[in-house]
């Protein structure tokens, strides 16, 4: 498998953009781009949740077919395998979901191929916040409570609390009085950038998984861009 490298063709911003916000929400699919601008770490679209795949998650959960979910590599030319996902009623329109971020995503990365894996999760996979060493990843909870994150105004990135796993959050001094905790929503597409994207070395969205409830499942998309790739 090829490994996703960090670093994307450079996108035609306008240079009149004023600075942006280190979170931007949106519910318009063009403002997805950004999460370019050198100040902004997270892009979050929000959409309406789609009643035919919900319930076909649901399903997948109730009978155990989704396992551990899975890992697997698309061309950005190609959607996902229908094989890959539980025959139940509603697999079409999952596929179809998957297919247009998937296209939104390479699109917007110009990547050749990506990174693609589906998490089932019964327990926060990072619990902690912390900034992930990647470029600029593409997370859509269908199930569950959404990523959390927390804006960076007050956290001083040089503590060790960050990334560090001696620390939790509730011991650390990242969190006081004032910090609030958001959250996105079930079928939002989330951009979260990484401190290995060009010129973000010290930044990146700070953000963690959200505990699970006992009994409870959380399903997640997660992308990654691969570049420069043999595609034969």
């Amino acid at each position: 498998m090829a490994a996703p490298v960090t670093k994307a063709p450079s996108p035609d911003l306008t240079q009149d953009w004023e600075p942006q916000p280190y979170a931007y929400i949106t519910s318009e699919l063009e403002e997805l781009i950004r999460i370019f601008h050198p100040f902004t770490q997270i892009v979050i679209c929000q959409r309406d949740a789609n009643n035919i795949v919900d319930r076909y998650i649901q399903q997948g959960l109730e009978n155990n077919l989704f396992r551990n979910g899975f890992l697997t590599v698309i061309r950005s030319d190609e959607g996902l395998a229908p094989d890959f996902l539980p025959p139940l009623s509603g697999r079409e329109a999952m596929v179809e979901d998957v297919r247009f971020i998937a296209e939104l995503y390479s699109d917007l990365m110009g990547c050749n191929e990506i990174a693609l894996r589906l998490e089932v999760l019964d327990k926060a996979m990072c619990p902690r916040f912390h900034v992930d060493r990647t470029g600029i990843r593409l997370v859509c909870t269908y199930h569950g409570q959404g990523t959390e994150w927390i804006n960076d105004k007050r956290i001083d990135r040089d503590k060790p609390e960050l990334n560090s796993p001696g620390f939790a959050d509730s011991a650390s001094s990242l969190l006081d009085e004032r910090t609030r905790v958001e959250a996105t929503a079930p079928f939002d597409i989330t951009l979260l950038k990484g401190s290995l994207w060009q010129g973000n070395s010290q930044g990146g969205a700070i953000h963690r998984s959200p505990a699970v409830a006992a009994g409870q499942s959380r399903v997640l998309l997660v992308m990654d861009a691969v570049w420069g790739s043999n595609l034969g």
